[in-house]
């Protein structure tokens, strides 16, 4: 029998004691067979090591974030230090159930699938809920048309050839924002996304942001997505979804004009785009983008 593929586990962080270690004991209790190294990279702050208990085939690493500071930096730092035949991302307040890399790999038997993702479970204040995709591939069309929540930076497994193959995380992204989708967009050119239909990750939902209110930041971010990738106009409905998140940070922070001239563009693209609703109240001004996405996120969903 051959020896299973190592995996590394990326995990970038400005450091939060207490989720930090609980995320990395997680990693390192994975029962899988095979090796697996987690390197915590720290984004340009001081790098504090601690001691989580493991077993054989186990490595636990720190380093710091020699790129660009972010979470886009971190992660392509982490990446480049990293020694294993797949490679994964854990965010430093998340949690992975003991059988998620198990279950992953085993999808990996077909070398057509170059990446698995899982289930998630969202719990915080408020919410406690499973979110489990009902298919069993994800494809770049799909992509295009939804985010797709349920393949989080957290849930997916990749092969170290694979993510070569798509290339790093996009440095250049104003803020960050979106760095997961738009690295999706390029991975979903080489290959579909399998799914292991159980919640194999518990996704820490504290109702809250890095982004929130950071309205320009979005605008910026979501119009770079576009141009980037000018496949998403092939999907009438994924190009106004993008728009429509465009039109609610425009109003939210007090654009009216540029406002009300991208929802005239997401209604030419899909009159029935649900954001509508809510950009219409923010743009008169009888809610604000806060209010609207704090109700959001505690039905466990974003704008």
């Amino acid at each position: 029998m051959p020896n299973p593929p190592s995996v590394s586990v990326v995990v970038a962080t400005r450091d939060r004691p207490g989720l930090l270690e609980r995320a990395v004991a997680s990693i390192l209790a994975q029962d899988y067979a095979g090796e697996i190294e987690c390197l915590v990279v720290y984004d340009h702050v001081d790098v504090r090591e601690f001691d989580i208990p493991h077993g054989p085939g186990r490595k636990l690493r720190f380093l710091h974030n020699s790129r660009s500071r972010g979470l886009p930096g971190g992660r392509n730092s982490g990446v480049e230090a990293a020694s294993g035949d797949l490679l994964a991302f854990c965010d430093d307040d998340d949690v992975w159930r003991p059988a998620k890399l198990t279950r992953q790999v085993a999808m990996l038997d077909d070398p057509a699938i170059g990446a698995v993702s899982c289930g998630l479970h969202l719990k915080g204040p408020g919410i406690d809920r499973e979110r489990v995709l009902d298919r069993d591939v994800v494809t770049i069309e799909d992509f295009l048309v939804d985010r797709v929540m349920e393949v989080h930076s957290s849930t997916l497994l990749v092969r170290a050839t694979t993510f070569a193959a798509a290339g790093p995380v996009d440095e250049n992204i104003p803020g960050g924002y979106s760095e997961d989708y738009e690295w999706l967009l390029r991975l979903a050119r080489h290959t579909d996304v399998a799914i292991v239909r159980e919640p194999l990750v518990t996704v820490d939902w504290h109702g809250g942001s890095f982004y929130f209110g950071r309205w320009a930041t979005i605008v910026d971010a979501q119009r770079y997505l576009l141009g980037k990738h000018p496949e998403l106009g092939r999907s009438r409905t994924g190009e106004a979804r993008i728009r429509g998140q465009i039109a609610f940070a425009l109003a939210s922070g007090g654009r009216r004009i540029e406002a009300i001239r991208e929802l005239a563009a997401v209604l030419r693209l899909n009159p029935k785009e649900k954001r509508t609703a809510v950009i219409v109240p923010v743009i008169l001004g009888l809610l604000s983008g806060e209010r609207v996405l704090r109700m959001a996120q505690k039905r466990g969903k974003g704008i």
